[in-house]
């Protein structure tokens, strides 16, 4: 017999949804028949599968270790860090990273690394998590940024903390704001848009004028400095499609720097031989909480800020310092439209 005590990074899930994953080699066929006659309880009494989960709550299995472990795999070795993770926030639900440029924030294929693993691999590390726990919980990111695109990743570390957090980001009351480099003089702020048409089989979108096919987008930005032919701009998605911010700017001629899918060879070649500059300066930059209850609600009204990489202080020196301390501190205007997450 194997007994499991419910903590409160599992609970708040159906039965069945834990045995679901505990038993990730089992069908759901023998999960309900082992509850059916009894073999699985839940705090000393037949279940069905749909009980709700309480911290504290007690699931016993009358069953042989060898079924168990023939029908429960154990998660897979988590390949180590190079180095660790730009954690900018942490609490008992929730982690605030800032993701470089070059990582997937989720698996594209079985053996890919993403930070989702680095995450599991980081509270397990820590003592926050035990392996035996990654069978029924996995933590994860709650958005998404492309492997190229740097900046805040929102991650769950229990079930609380990945719905409260999922929920803002579906309604689009948790805002997001970007920090990018093109080429060419922006001079004011603008609201745009356009419709997008995605290419599945080369992952590549177009923007074509309002009234044509495609998906309806919008995009607002605003200047923030100019220097030497670039100017960083602070973006907000108002809609959230595939590359939107990047292939929507370059529609309008000014294309992101070091954007080797929808920017400018020339640009990106003369940014890498002076800054240094490998990928898309194109960067998840800060995150505004809004007010609200729950398990995260010490974090409402609040605001979060990742630095940019190395290469946006190259350009603008001083005065990008000048204008992250600002936001640090609450002290550069936040805009009011809602963002999603730049995806895929």
């Amino acid at each position: 017999m194997r007994s499991i005590t419910i903590g409160e990074r599992e609970a708040g899930q159906r039965l069945d949804k834990f045995l679901g994953k505990y038993f990730n080699l089992a069908g759901k066929g023998f999960l309900y028949k082992m509850m059916r006659k009894k073999n699985i309880t839940l705090n000393g009494k037949k279940c069905d599968g749909p009980e709700k989960l309480q911290a504290g709550d007690e699931i016993r299995m009358f069953l042989a270790e060898e079924t168990i472990e023939k029908f429960s795999k154990i998660p897979v070795e988590i390949p180590e860090r190079k180095a660790g993770l730009d954690i900018i926030y942490e609490d008992g639900n929730i982690l605030l990273i800032n993701k470089p440029a070059g990582m997937l924030s989720q698996k594209a294929k079985d053996t890919d690394v993403s930070l989702v693993e680095y995450v599991q691999e980081y509270l397990l590390d820590s003592g926050q998590m035990t392996r035996e726990e990654l069978r029924c919980f996995h933590p994860s990111v709650c958005n998404r940024l492309d492997r190229n695109t740097s900046g805040l990743v929102a991650a769950g570390k229990t079930l609380a903390g990945l719905q409260a957090l999922s929920k803002m980001f579906q309604d689009r009351s948790l805002h997001k704001y970007y920090l990018c480099v093109v080429w060419g003089k922006v001079k004011e702020k603008k609201r745009v848009e356009g419709h997008l048409v995605k290419n599945e089989k080369t992952n590549q979108v177009q923007i074509l004028p309002k009234g044509k096919e495609g998906v309806l987008i919008c995009t607002e930005y605003e200047p923030v400095e100019y220097k030497d032919g670039y100017t960083l701009l602070k973006v907000l998605l108002v809609t959230g499609r595939t590359h939107q911010i990047r292939a929507h700017l370059s529609s309008l001629g000014h294309p992101i720097v070091g954007d080797y899918k929808y920017g400018d060879p020339a640009v990106n070649q003369a940014a890498k031989e002076k800054f240094g500059v490998n990928s898309q300066m194109l960067h998840g930059f800060q995150m505004v909480f809004p007010r609200m209850s729950g398990p995260i609600k010490a974090l409402g009204g609040k605001s979060f800020t990742a630095p940019p990489p190395k290469e946006f202080e190259r350009i603008f020196g001083e005065k990008l310092l000048e204008y992250i301390q600002e936001c640090a501190k609450g002290k550069a205007k936040v805009g009011e439209k809602r963002g999603e997450d730049e995806k895929g």
